[in-house]
């Protein structure tokens, strides 16, 4: 057997929280298999399903857990915080200008030289071309207008948003919670 074979780096466990939802689709609310073991070992969470391997020590073995759920239900924000990866997946990680997915940056709208701020209000992603092209101009004097208009995102958007992403990998055993079943590995 060879040493990458007995190592189970890849089983990260679903993380549910207790009402059986994902913590969050994007990104997927996944943890490492250390970080899953611990948490049952500190009664955190309730295993689910578990993958075929096994991890051992001196006197224990355990199937690692593939899905696990919070046992204590966590309240999820209500408002999203403003980061550039929430303004990026509000904005479907495409330039709101030329619709490029390519070297993704933000554009304050009105600029910061002519007052604009930074708020969900007035930043859009923009690809790094049309970030240069329009300046510090206004929109009209740029003839660059956002193909959709900035705003605050509810947390319903966002992760609506983010399962138009699914990740690379999605384990069979996540199939019941997840909303990219047809993905799925074997």
């Amino acid at each position: 057997m060879l040493v990458a074979e007995r190592v189970p780096d890849h089983c990260p466990a679903l993380v549910l929280n207790a009402d059986y939802r994902p913590l969050s689709y994007f990104p997927l609310s996944l943890w490492s298999w250390q970080d899953t073991i611990k948490a049952v070992f500190l009664e955190r969470v309730n295993i689910v399903a578990e993958y075929d391997r096994v991890v051992h020590s001196v006197g224990f073995e355990m199937r690692l857990p593939s899905v696990v759920s919070l046992k204590t239900y966590v309240k999820p924000t209500r408002n999203p915080a403003f980061t550039r990866f929430n303004v990026f997946l509000r904005d479907r990680f495409e330039c709101q200008y030329c619709h490029s997915r390519e070297d993704l940056t933000f554009d304050h709208v009105i600029p910061r030289s002519r007052g604009g701020r930074t708020t969900w209000d007035n930043v859009v992603a923009a690809c790094a071309p049309c970030n240069l092209l329009k300046g510090g101009r206004m929109p009209v004097q740029a003839k660059m207008h956002p193909r959709n208009p900035p705003h605050r995102p509810s947390v319903v958007e966002l992760q609506n948003n983010g399962r138009l992403f699914p990740p690379n990998y999605l384990h069979h055993s996540w199939a019941d919670y997840l909303y990219w079943d047809s993905e799925l590995d074997p």
